[in-house]
């Protein structure tokens, strides 16, 4: 069951005009984040449906994204100091089930990222874990930038790919030995 996405396909095609899109709405230190945000979106989509129009799909998710992005932004400007004065619930403590269930969507994300070849590994880590931009990444790992991209864009693809067929078979994978023990210590 290998057949090609198309959605990635254009997403590699238009992503220029996607940032050019998201930077007439957003500050240059988000787009990158919201274009490939918009990658993820409708390439799940892509799992899920038939996109008939994928490039106006991708534009209009981009879109959305950047204006949801400034609205939570000026939300957070908005809020009253009044409000501050109580946490939620999920930051005054975890409970257990929280917690081993945090870990392992952690383990399952360790897991997807094994499946992915060394150079882009690497390259999908430093920007997806470590927030890196994809211009400094480009410099660290002395590859071209867009090298850089499409190995994001792949890592993405593949772990996304990962998780959705972990999600379908809604099976949880067995932890191992290591795994347990590593829950068991935190």
């Amino acid at each position: 069951m290998t057949t090609k996405s198309t959605v990635a396909e254009t997403f590699l095609k238009y992503r220029s005009k996607l940032m050019r899109a998201v930077s007439a709405i957003v500050g240059a230190d988000d787009i990158e984040d919201i274009v490939q945000e918009a990658f993820i979106k409708s390439y799940e989509a892509e799992l899920k449906q038939e996109i008939r129009y994928e490039r106006t799909y991708m534009l209009k998710t981009a879109r959305n994204l950047a204006l949801n992005h400034i609205a939570k932004a000026e939300n957070k400007n908005k809020q009253t100091v009044d409000d501050m004065d109580f946490l939620p619930h999920e930051l005054v403590g975890y409970s257990l089930e929280k917690n081993v269930e945090s870990k392992e969507r952690f383990i399952h994300f360790c897991r997807a990222t094994d499946t992915l070849s060394a150079d882009v590994k690497r390259v999908f880590l430093l920007k997806k874990v470590y927030g890196m931009r994809q211009k400094d990444i480009a410099e660290l790992v002395g590859l071209s930038e867009s090298t850089v991209e499409k190995h994001v864009a792949k890592g993405l693809m593949l772990c996304s790919r990962y998780l959705a067929e972990l999600a379908k078979d809604n099976v949880p994978a067995p932890l191992s030995k290591k795994d347990n023990q590593d829950i068991s210590r935190s």
